[in-house]
């Protein structure tokens, strides 16, 4: 897994993007929050949709980078995207996420339960 962040942000057309290691369930997680892929020449370009309003496309993204961050994708969400609503809560609070491939410690052992 990459440790460079999914960035969440505005652009100067006033689109919403998503750029960075987008993998599978990253997509999926993108795809329930309002998001779409477009292919282009380049590879794909994920956005929201547009004319949804800024207040709407500021709650999709916070919820994007929320379930992102909830799923342990480290984020970076344009400060300008979080709700009018005064919400300020940080956006990577989980840690990241552990790859498959990395080896696990293993789970300590039970005490055995006294013989009778």
């Amino acid at each position: 897994m990459s440790t460079e962040p999914i960035r969440i942000a505005r652009k100067n057309g006033g689109e919403v993007e998503v750029d960075g290691p987008v993998d599978k369930f990253a997509a999926q997680i993108l795809v329930r929050a309002g998001f779409i892929f477009r292919p282009t020449l380049r590879g794909v370009w994920i956005r929201l949709h547009f004319d949804t309003g800024q207040d709407n496309e500021n709650r999709q993204a916070t919820h994007a980078a929320q379930m992102l961050s909830a799923a342990g994708y480290q984020v970076d969400l344009d400060p300008n995207l979080l709700p009018a609503a005064g919400h300020r809560a940080p956006v990577n609070w989980w840690p990241p996420r552990i790859p498959a491939s990395m080896p696990s410690k293993p789970a300590p052992k039970s005490p055995q339960p006294p013989r009778r």
